[in-house]
């Protein structure tokens, strides 16, 4: 069944994305991941996977299908033969870019002795590779605690303290979505925590701002990551805003 672009959003794309994957395939996969392709049927699928990349990085996943279609010179019924509906794509990308996040921050915990230079090569890398475009939706969203209070994702202020802190053994909670796949969320929760590692790490060495949060890195990657025509001056815009932000971020002396 295909989706109606007109009143399509993400949040709806991840609550009904697990429906239709299930009804698509019966075990809550898309076909395109279990079933062996003909070369040119993996051909095709690749230059859909790279068309929607670039198209949802630019326009944001309310592009519709067709423009995927256009980018990857195939037929949009060549896209619908891959991905029954345009949730089980933008599904497709959103898991692909969070598990791409958490190697990146993974990659920065094992390779940088020093706290502060592991969380900016994270948010080098990240930013530099275009993340903050295809951030999937339920990453960003933030839930408030009180009027007024932090906006943050997955998180609590722990008594007493204006410190956030990572909520353990629970799964992310998404406003307004009923429905999440497990793997989507199990996704999410492991970028989450292996982010909240390299905060907490600068925090504690005192090169982070205390009420500097998981959700505020993680709005740095989506702020520093600009959509422009120009490939150079979207690299240096982005390099550019990305050192100011930084700078946000670190602690000063009292």
């Amino acid at each position: 069944m295909h989706v109606q672009d007109s009143h399509w959003s993400p949040a709806s794309a991840l609550a009904a994305g697990g429906m239709t994957m299930s009804a698509a395939t019966g075990n809550g996969r898309d076909a395109s991941r279990t079933t062996p392709l003909r070369v040119d049927a993996q051909r095709n699928l690749e230059h859909v996977l790279r068309a929607a990349r670039e198209v949802f990085g630019e326009l944001g996943y309310g592009a519709p299908m067709e423009d995927v279609a256009r980018r990857a010179r195939v037929g949009v019924g060549t896209v619908y033969r891959r991905f029954p509906s345009k949730d089980v794509l933008v599904r497709r990308i959103a898991e692909e870019e969070t598990s791409r996040l958490t190697d990146q921050a993974r990659a920065a915990l094992g390779q940088e002795d020093e706290p502060w230079s592991a969380l900016s090569r994270f948010l080098r890398t990240s930013v530099a590779s275009g993340a903050g475009r295809l951030l999937p939706p339920q990453v960003l969203r933030v839930s408030v605690e009180d009027a007024g209070g932090p906006r943050v994702p997955q998180q609590r202020t722990q008594p007493g303290t204006t410190e956030l802190r990572l909520v353990p053994d629970q799964p992310v909670a998404v406003a307004s979505v009923p429905a999440v796949a497990a793997e989507e969320d199990a996704g999410t929760s492991a970028l989450l925590e292996v982010v909240g590692q390299l905060v907490d790490r600068a925090r504690a060495a005192g090169e982070l701002r205390a009420d500097v949060s998981v959700s505020d890195v993680l709005l740095v990657i989506a702020t520093a990551a600009p959509s422009l025509p120009d490939a150079a001056q979207q690299a240096a815009a982005s390099a550019r805003l990305l050192d100011i932000l930084l700078e946000g971020l670190r602690s000063r002396p009292a």
